[in-house]
């Protein structure tokens, strides 16, 4: 004998209960994804987060600094974008960035992200004579300040050029020899300079259209527009298409002594003294 079944309909209950599980699911997933397109569009139209992981931008930035890049102050272009997506074709709303900014830009040949302080715009002529800038045929004027020091520690050491010094508590600092520097127009800031190298001389050369002069503020420590573009090292002239953004402000900044498994090292090993700090 054929024995039929027969589907028992589902209890109206047991249906909206199904029913309001599946929206709450589908309710939490739109959540998500709106989450990420509004992150990914701050990161591109707003700020985005950067580190700093050399010394060539010393005194001003310190290995193991976090900061915020504005994106807006320069437009937009592909690098903007996350992954440097091939969306668009040159920077919209471009604007140009002014010298004496530090900014954040792509590797004219590895892409990869590198932070200096822009000296010459196109049509510039920038030379190096004894370490001293030429912008335009005139030396830009610097002055000596006292040394600069900064703690050694497991992410900072010192630096061929810098004086180790043991303080009475035992702590141990270097210290840099230090330079005002002051850009037509006023614009100042603080170098370090270490003494005659071949990179302090140079040869006047004109900043061609679409490009800008960039130099690291540790000029004895910094691969840039004074050496030719080359893969993982030199920056050359850099194609100002290239603008990812204008370092804005540090968010935090470790001394490098922090372990993953010891969270209480997190904020003994934070320099509180940077974070906050405009740029």
């Amino acid at each position: 004998m054929d024995v039929k079944t027969q589907t028992v309909p589902e209890a109206p209950a047991q249906a909206e209960e199904s029913r309001e599980k599946d929206e709450s699911w589908f309710g939490f997933a739109r959540f998500l994804v709106l989450v990420l397109l509004a992150v990914m569009a701050f990161r591109t139209l707003v700020f985005s987060p950067f580190s700093i992981p050399s010394e060539s931008m010393l005194p001003r930035l310190v290995n193991g600094d976090y900061l915020l890049a504005a994106k807006w102050p320069y437009g937009w272009s592909r690098h903007s974008l996350p992954f440097d997506a091939p969306l668009m074709e040159g920077r919209v709303l471009a604007s140009m960035p002014e010298r004496g900014d530090i900014v954040i830009f792509k590797h004219p040949l590895d892409s990869s992200d590198y932070i200096k302080r822009v000296i010459g715009l196109p049509g510039d002529t920038v030379g190096v004579i004894g370490g001293q800038i030429v912008l335009n045929g005139e030396l830009v004027p610097r002055a000596a300040m006292a040394d600069f020091e900064i703690a050694v520690s497991p992410n900072t050491t010192c630096a061929w050029g810098g004086n180790r010094i043991i303080r009475a508590d035992g702590s141990a600092v270097c210290a840099y020899t230090r330079f005002r520097e002051t850009l037509p127009g006023g614009r100042e800031y603080e170098v370090l300079d270490f003494g005659l190298t071949g990179a302090d001389s140079m040869l006047p050369v004109t900043v061609p259209g679409g490009h800008m002069f960039v130099m690291g503020d540790n000029r004895d420590n910094s691969r840039d527009s004074r050496f030719p573009a080359s893969v993982g090292d030199a920056v050359g002239l850099v194609p100002l298409e290239n603008l990812v953004g204008e370092a804005s402000v540090i968010m935090w900044s470790t001394d490098g002594s922090a372990e993953w498994l010891k969270p209480w090292t997190w904020f003994t090993a934070a320099r509180w003294d940077r974070i906050g700090k405009r740029l």
